[in-house]
């Protein structure tokens, strides 16, 4: 047997619907025999606190191996994991088609899944990760000023933490009553799309929860850059969260509710000669890789799959075809990019640098790694701390950097760090800086 793999990933279907997927003691026998080739390697020990919360339990334990570990403490190691798919995408050896087999996310996807059937969640993971519900009050004219009064109050976030344990000095976003659907409104307009290799020329946008509400601004950045760019752009005409927060919650029956809601109004806009794109790469991710995977089968799934473009990557596919508008009147200088986990796990490369480093008088300055923000994972009160740890090596590069832009294609990832940096002022979405550099 090789002791490691060179060949490229591949990912097996979810078997969300067996029974042996169910089954707490095939779990345990999975994860006893996973840990076990994990504490071989432990290549994956700087990724997230996942695995060196293993490496503590077992050598801690009397045997100094995985079987000196407790069962029940199994699960301190999931509780960790919020499905960043790093380790499998850039550090594990002995991902299939690999003889171990290992697929570490999605086993601890398994196990979050059987823990919230037997355990259900609190109020507090409940609510974080009902996001159209959350969100949607909270963007209610008035109460949207209110909200965010609230969340600037030091006293107010620390009775927040006594009371829901949401830590008080993790970074919340803003709402707005004035959401994307309402500023793009009278910006959509017909236009000739143009196919150019794979694209069609014309897109929908599926805004997204956080995109809708919380940074609404970044859809009229798109609107902007996509039409300058002589592609039609419309927004998807209804939609739901796309699952992601539930994913990782382990609720795969709201994952599947969501997904019914959510992949037939996609699927009729692919029929009708549409591509899309989302401005959050997680949502992006769930259509292009873990929809896919649970339901292996389905044929509008698939297609949806295939349609659903990262909007950089796309904008690359079209400057590639020589129908991007590389004429930018403003440079955008110095920039620090942090590469969103999520995005990294696509296997697009890094499209946002390529296509923002053809601006004249630019630099553009990656750093591949992890915010720690995970959406929900920095704003627990139990979890914070951690966070910001695994965040400190993409900071301290950042503020070393002294950028004049610092950018993330994930606005909650990007707000993370410029909360943490010394030499950041605020985090910009890439489309918010391509259209400055479009002087849009």
């Amino acid at each position: 047997m090789r002791e490691g793999s060179l060949e490229a990933p591949t990912r097996h279907p979810i078997d969300w619907k067996s029974g042996d997927f169910w089954s707490k003691e095939s779990l345990n026998a999975e994860l006893e025999r996973v840990y076990d080739i994990c504490h071989g390697c432990r290549r994956c020990v700087s990724l997230c606190d996942a695995f060196p919360t293993l490496f503590d339990l077992i050598d801690e334990s009397e045997t100094f191996e995985v079987d000196g570990v407790a069962k029940e403490d199994y699960t301190k190691v999931v509780d960790q994991c919020y499905l960043c798919d790093l380790c499998f995408l850039t550090k594990c050896p002995y991902v299939p088609p690999h003889d171990f087999n290992v697929d570490f996310p999605h086993l601890m996807l398994r196990a979050k899944a059987i823990k919230f059937k037997e355990q259900g969640a609190n109020f507090r993971d409940k609510t974080l990760t009902s996001t159209d519900t959350m969100l949607g009050v909270m963007s209610i004219p008035l109460v949207d000023i209110t909200v965010n009064a609230l969340n600037n109050s030091a006293g107010f976030r620390k009775i927040v933490e006594k009371t829901l344990d949401i830590h008080h000095q993790a970074p919340l976003p803003k709402m707005h009553a004035n959401n994307l659907r309402k500023r793009v409104k009278n910006l959509l307009q017909p236009m000739e799309a143009e196919a150019v290799g794979e694209t069609s020329g014309k897109v929908a946008l599926y805004a997204t929860c956080y995109g809708n509400y919380n940074s609404p601004e970044v859809g009229e950045d798109f609107v902007k850059v996509f039409q300058h760019n002589g592609i039609q752009i419309d927004v998807v005409p209804r939609e739901k969260c796309c699952g992601m927060p539930k994913l990782e919650l382990g609720d795969l029956d709201a994952v599947d509710a969501l997904k019914q809601a959510n992949i037939p109004v996609l699927a009729d806009l692919v029929d009708r000669g549409y591509d899309l794109v989302a401005p959050i790469p997680s949502c992006v991710l769930m259509y292009k890789q873990e929809l896919p995977l649970m339901y292996p089968d389905d044929a509008d799934v698939q297609k949806v799959k295939n349609a659903f473009y990262d909007p950089f990557e796309y904008l690359w596919l079209r400057h590639k075809g020589g129908r991007l508008n590389t004429e930018f009147p403003h440079a955008i200088g110095n920039v620090a990019y942090q590469v969103a986990c999520h995005q990294r796990v696509q296997n697009i490369g890094l499209k946002t640098r390529d296509v923002l480093a053809l601006v004249q008088d630019s630099e553009v300055i990656a750093h591949e790694r992890c915010s720690g923000h995970d959406g929900t994972y920095a704003v627990k009160k139990e979890t914070h701390e951690k966070s910001v740890k695994i965040a400190r090596p993409t900071v301290k590069k950042v503020d070393a950097q002294n950028p004049d832009h610092f950018i993330s294609d994930c606005p909650m990832a990007g707000n993370q760090i410029a909360s943490l940096a010394e030499n950041v002022d605020a985090a910009l979405h890439p489309m918010t800086l391509l259209r400055m550099a479009y002087d849009l």
